[in-house]
């Protein structure tokens, strides 16, 4: 099967960041390969990429909206708007050069490029392959009543993507409801699917691995808990650490770490000063925005476990490295995701009760790591997951 993963042009793939859709496309097309199956990514052109022995079509970009301009805010909108019409006349080649009878699929993973897409390809050459769309957006975790108008001025793009696409990908069940009963999507035309992650990379460490690193940053003596995600609210960082931040005060080994890129500084410079006054700033270390794989493993095997506080997600894919790097994760219960092998919490009473046994009993950890690490390798590898994706991709084409 003659696969085309669609890069989001966000930034180019491999990511050298933590930018999660990136990842996706990368570790689904791989996997993928390893099924037997012609896989080209089609992705947004770098003369810098990182070294990759996947195939990559890269699509042409006018200067000021290259790979690495990453900026948030009106510019990227415009990015997006400018390398999604670029990738539809990239596309409309490909589309034009496929013999006719050659069986394709095109794998889309952004709303914008969907939607240019179907604006300014011409059907005629849309006939000759499947669609499939991927839903990586977190708006949908909420109530209808609470997100429609955001849906209706900001994700009315994705709607159509869905109505239009062959099959559409979901990652929580929630999210589908939503999506037949307020959407108008057809239920037949989504599939629940989840995100893997690569067991390889992401993996328990023996303590001499970590040892150095654990040194260098001041942690050596010190039982670490680590949060993941970009700095901002709806990650909720904030929110953490108001709720381990009693903990702190108790254990004075406790120490809470952190990682991402900063969305918000002003927001950063808050939790900063949080901690200050709660007389914590010296025990909560921002690492700053590591690279995915190997050098984030390492850190999640420096922490005894990890906290997902995150207001609204679609998934979680830091919640599964964390699992497959053999850490216990703690979940808020109020977050509208399909997680497996996690451990959920009410409230701040329960959390640190939870965490408070994690650091204690030695046994009971390693007992919550090993479970955690199986039930990625059950339910989450890369492998596992791409073989849904291609029986689902099989039917379309």
């Amino acid at each position: 099967m003659r696969i085309f993963e669609i890069g989001t042009g966000y930034t180019s793939i491999p990511a050298d960041k933590g930018a999660a859709t990136e990842i996706v496309v990368e570790n689904l097309s791989r996997s993928l390969i390893k099924l037997g199956h012609d896989v080209t990514v089609v992705d947004i052109e770098d003369p810098n990429r990182l070294p990759t022995d996947l195939s990559i079509l890269e699509v042409p970009m006018p200067k000021g909206f290259g790979a690495t301009d990453e900026a948030l805010g009106i510019k990227h909108k415009l990015k997006r708007v400018v390398y999604s019409i670029k990738l539809a006349g990239v596309l409309k080649r490909v589309l034009y050069q496929l013999p006719a009878g050659d069986k394709a699929l095109l794998h889309f993973h952004n709303q914008y490029n969907a939607f240019f897409f179907y604006r300014l390809v011409p059907s005629s050459l849309r006939s000759k392959v499947a669609v499939a769309y991927t839903v990586h957006s977190y708006i949908w975790h909420d109530d209808w009543d609470v997100i429609e108008g955001t849906i209706k001025r900001r994700y009315f793009q994705e709607v159509d993507a869905m109505k239009r696409a062959d099959q559409s990908f979901v990652l929580n069940a929630d999210a589908i409801n939503l999506i037949t009963e307020h959407a108008g999507v057809d239920a037949s035309k989504l599939t629940l699917i989840a995100n893997g992650v690569d067991t390889e990379a992401y993996r328990p460490c023996e303590s001499s691995e970590v040892a150095d690193l654990a040194s260098s940053l001041g942690l050596a003596d010190m039982d670490c808990i680590i949060q993941v995600g970009s700095v901002c609210d709806r990650k909720n960082q904030m929110g953490a650490l108001k709720l381990i931040a009693p903990l702190m005060k108790e254990r004075e080994n406790l120490a809470y770490i952190y990682a991402g890129g900063v969305i918000d500084q002003e927001y950063k410079d808050s939790l900063d000063a949080f901690a200050s006054s709660y007389g914590i700033g010296e025990r909560v270390a921002y690492l700053g925005e590591l690279k995915p794989g190997k050098e984030l493993n390492r850190y999640y095997n420096l922490a005894k476990c990890s906290l997902f506080a995150t207001k609204a997600e679609a998934f979680g894919l830091v919640v599964i490295e964390a699992m497959s790097s053999g850490r216990p994760v703690f979940v808020d219960s109020s977050l509208k995701v399909d997680l497996a092998g996690v451990e959920r919490y009410n409230d701040g009473d329960e959390l640190r009760r939870k965490i408070s046994r994690v650091m204690d009993d030695e046994p009971e950890r390693e007992r919550m790591a090993a479970a955690a690490r199986t039930t990625v390798l059950e339910k989450y590898s890369w492998d596992k997951v791409a073989v849904d994706y291609a029986r689902a991709f099989e039917k379309l084409i």
